[in-house]
């Protein structure tokens, strides 16, 4: 099993351990001739509205040599997963899973900040040992 694909169980299994119910795996996106696939699809009820809430969360394992390509990868697939959505399911608010030892190291560079505030990219932080979300940021 390569380390993406187990990173991406991880994040899984951690989005169920929230009461997260997973719906799509991966969430095919129709944009004009294009499908794109984001790694998974997931929705939550509130129990006391009954309202849901749905996400769509792109998993990056940071996991190559070169955090900045990695980066490079990761921006440029959430920006074109973000127009989709805002065409096809605006009601669908999109994250990017990163690990916690990439968010820890790289996501605190001057470079990563600024681009994650310019392009308001929404993080979920995440454990893969322990399959657990560390921290939501929005």
């Amino acid at each position: 099993m390569s380390a993406r694909d187990l990173f991406h169980e991880a994040v899984k299994k951690a989005l169920q351990k929230e009461n997260w119910i997973v719906t799509d795996d991966p969430l095919q996106i129709e944009f004009e001739e294009v499908t794109l696939k984001i790694d998974l699809g997931a929705e939550r009820l509130i129990a006391a509205e009954r309202e849901g809430e749905k996400i769509a969360v792109e998993i990056k394992s940071f996991a190559s040599n070169s955090a900045v390509s990695d980066f490079h990868t990761a921006l440029g697939q959430f920006l074109n997963y973000q127009i989709a959505l805002e065409e096809n399911e605006p009601e669908r608010q999109l994250y990017l899973a990163v690990p916690v030892d990439a968010y820890e190291t790289f996501f605190q560079t001057k470079l990563a900040k600024i681009a994650v505030r310019r392009h308001q990219l929404k993080l979920i932080i995440y454990d893969p040992i322990m399959e657990v979300i560390v921290r939501w940021t929005n």
